[in-house]
Formats: C-alpha cells, structure tokens, sequence
C-alpha cells in the first residue's frame, strides 16, 4: 500500500486505514510507537499492559530513591 502524508498544521499527518486499524487491534486510545533505522519508519502498538508495568516500575524507583523528599514535600 502505497500512502501520501497530508499537511496537518505545520506537521505531517499519515492516514491510517480502518481496516489496518482493525488487524493491528489499535484504536485512537492505543499507545504507539515510532522507531526509525534512519531509512525506514516503523510504527507499532505498545502493548497497555506492558506500558502500565514500565511507568509503575518507574514510580517505584522513584518513591524508593526520594522517599524522604516526597514525604517532606506531602507535609
């Protein structure tokens, strides 16, 4: 499938058809992610679950290494 990118303000915008939409399983809430090789563009969906685990796994680190501060801040 070839696809044009349409101007969208001072950006530009790809099209994604409903039916890629459809057997990817995304919709307009899903988490997607762009990488590059510098020649190719590769988009995919970020699995929720896996999201939720990350920032989780970040709050974690967080509260443990600044637990002090945050508990200052609280008061």
């Amino acid at each position: 499938m070839i696809k044009k990118l349409i101007q969208h303000g001072n950006s530009a915008a790809l099209i994604i058809d409903k039916p890629i939409l459809e057997l990817l399983k995304i919709d307009m809430d899903t988490p997607i992610e762009l990488i590059t090789d510098g020649k190719n563009l590769i988009i995919s969906p970020v699995d929720k679950t896996d999201h939720e685990t990350k920032i989780n796994k970040s709050l974690e680190k967080i509260n443990k290494k600044h637990h002090h501060t945050l508990k200052k801040l609280a008061d």
